[in-house]
């Protein structure tokens, strides 16, 4: 067997055979695979050199394994040591994880042979299966390869339906491709989060503008999270679900999505349940929502998605949960539709607890946020229980909280608990909202570390870690839920999970951006150089910097710093407006 841990997929397929170790160094010292920095005419796959570097950035790849899985000696000994620093020991300081291909191929004796066995490698990782297809798009990245992109090609390619379910939609591109749809017949429907915002001032809205162009708005009542488009799906017959596909996930039709924050999205082709169920869910919402009364449109009647269709087309390596069943409907002669709370029902976050109880190798989240007491408090039994698990959370900034933070949200919890007493509901809401649990996973022992990228955080300059997936084992979870009581409660959201040899592929591209977030910032050693910025006590140093993943003691120690340094970073105009003020300057 292969020295190197392969990933997952290629020991459970039994693929890749090792090779001998290579006796030679067919690359010369200065060898380059790619002239002047350009990999886009290599021949090779942005899947293929992405996986490549993940797999040298692996802690468990080692000079002996590349060896073994066939790179030439030289290479592999050289990639190893510009990895693991100095020290020769991975996980330090001094470590210097490869950002890309590129400088991969700066290497010593790294050169077209080194990087053509890399990539035979990892190349099996890259093949999708024959009888499905499922795209992975992860942000940030040029908008030109992101969802966005790929959401207009979808667009422009259907030929029955678009069904659209999105929070935020702020694209043009897309917009335009829509409208080009309407000219070829194509039915388009959306229900939007803005549509509820538009509809007090409608006139120049982009509601307004959509349905100018002859598309069907609507919105909730409850806030719409949703982010999944469905491109001819089954809205006539069940059997029309083999030609659709689904594209859903973190992310929004945003630029801020494509090219500033961590996201994910998925798109999937010829995966019938996942159709029907989300044709089921679009309908189900659509048909409880309210008209954004500016266009006149015909009712549209589609052929509901029965459960029988569904359990013929059970793929068992996959699930679909919604939080619309965690709400029961009814019709206000005042105001519509109605999605109201049914208390009892916790359709994702008990699902979320049984897949976590259940792990037995690890737990990885990168998520937004972490305010789910259900998961929080799985997490906490799971650590206790298996205090050697491998169990990491990656959050972003807005999730840290001091130790004094802490306190205080315990006493609000406590008082609010107090004065509910006698009422289960109230209770029940006491404990469920408002509660950050960062603080309390570190406390009991849970690796957490945070994406950190301001003193303070505004949405202006924020770089959201906007993800929302764990994995846990060999499965994936990943959509639109963020880890809180509002998303479970107040919220209409989805999720996928994903498991088995048919998805490895997908859940090994995900463990390997969680091993790249984990570790941003840190090889450049960001956080040293700006605390030594801010302890010289002499210049302005910045109060908005570039993004390093922190553990709770790191943000901390620098937040202190920063106040010791400067006392005006909490004068009232830079807590009132935070988006002015970008440094600070101790001699003010």
């Amino acid at each position: 067997m292969c020295a190197s841990r392969r990933l997952s997929v290629i020991l459970a397929l039994g693929l890749g055979a090792c090779s001998g170790p290579a006796e030679t160094s067919p690359d010369a010292e200065d060898a380059v695979a790619f002239v002047d920095g350009k990999t886009d005419d290599s021949g090779y796959s942005e899947c293929e050199l992405e996986t490549a570097v993940a797999h040298l950035n692996d802690p468990a790849t080692t000079a002996d394994g590349l060896r073994s899985d066939g790179l030439h000696s030289r290479a592999a000994r050289n990639l190893m040591e510009h990895r693991d620093g100095a020290d020769g020991v991975f996980g330090t300081d001094d470590d210097d994880l490869f950002d890309d291909i590129l400088e991969v191929d700066d290497v010593y004796y790294v050169g077209p042979a080194a990087i053509r066995q890399l990539v035979a490698i990892v190349a099996d990782l890259c093949v999708a299966p024959t009888d499905s297809s499922v795209e992975v798009f992860l942000s940030p990245q040029p908008k030109e390869a992101s969802h966005l992109a790929r959401a207009v090609e979808l667009i422009d390619g259907a030929t029955r339906s678009i069904d659209v379910a999105m929070y935020s939609f702020r694209d043009s591109d897309i917009e335009d491709a829509l409208g080009r749809a309407i000219d070829r017949g194509i039915r388009v429907r959306l229900i939007l989060e803005k549509a509820n915002e538009d509809r007090t001032d409608p006139e120049g809205s982009l509601s307004a503008g959509l349905e100018d162009a002859g598309m069907d708005v609507r919105y909730v009542n409850k806030i719409m999270h949703h982010k999944f488009m469905l491109v001819d799906g089954p809205q006539d017959a069940a059997d029309q679900a083999t030609e659709s596909v689904l594209m859903t996930g973190s992310a929004n039709w945003s630029n801020s999505a494509a090219t500033r924050y961590d996201e994910n999205t998925l798109v999937f082709t010829n995966h019938p349940e996942l159709a029907l169920r989300y044709q089921r869910e679009f309908d189900l919402v659509w048909g409880h929502s309210r008209d954004f009364v500016w266009g006149d449109f015909e009712q549209v009647f589609t052929t509901p998605v029965e459960e029988d269709a569904i359990e013929s087309a059970d793929q068992a390596d996959l699930e679909a949960l919604f939080t619309s069943a965690n709400f029961r409907t009814y019709e206000s002669s005042r105001y519509g539709w109605t999605f109201s709370r049914e208390r009892g029902n916790a359709e994702v976050a008990d699902r979320l607890v049984e897949l976590i109880d259940g792990a037995s190798d690890r737990i990885l989240i990168a998520s937004g946020h972490l305010r789910s007491r259900p998961v929080a408090e799985a997490l906490l039994r799971k650590v206790q229980e298996n205090p050697t698990m491998d169990v990491r959370v990656y959050l972003d900034a807005q999730e840290f909280l001091s130790e004094w933070y802490h306190g205080e949200q315990v006493a609000d919890r406590e008082a609010c608990l107090a004065e509910a007493e006698g009422s289960a509901a109230r209770t029940e809401d006491c404990l469920d909202y408002g509660f950050l649990y960062a603080y309390e996973l570190v406390q009991a022992g849970v690796d957490v570390r945070f994406k950190y990228y301001s003193y303070r955080w505004h949405y202006s300059y924020a770089v959201q870690m906007h993800h929302k997936y764990l994995i846990i084992d060999d499965q994936l979870v990943t959509g639109s839920y963020n880890l809180s009581a509002n998303a479970e409660y107040d919220t209409l959201e989805n999720v996928v999970v994903l498991r088995g040899l048919r998805f490895a592929t997908v859940v090994d591209r995900y463990a390997a951006n969680f091993a790249t977030l984990w570790e941003t910032g840190r090889a450049e050693g960001l956080y040293d150089d700006l605390m030594a910025d801010v302890l010289e006590g002499t210049d302005s140093f910045p109060i908005v910097f570039d993004s390093m993943a922190l553990t709770w003691d790191e943000v901390d120690a620098l937040k202190n710093a920063m106040r010791d340094a400067c006392s005006e970073i909490n004068a009232e105009d830079f807590r009132n407006h935070p988006e002015r003020h970008y440094t600070c300057n101790p001699a003010n």
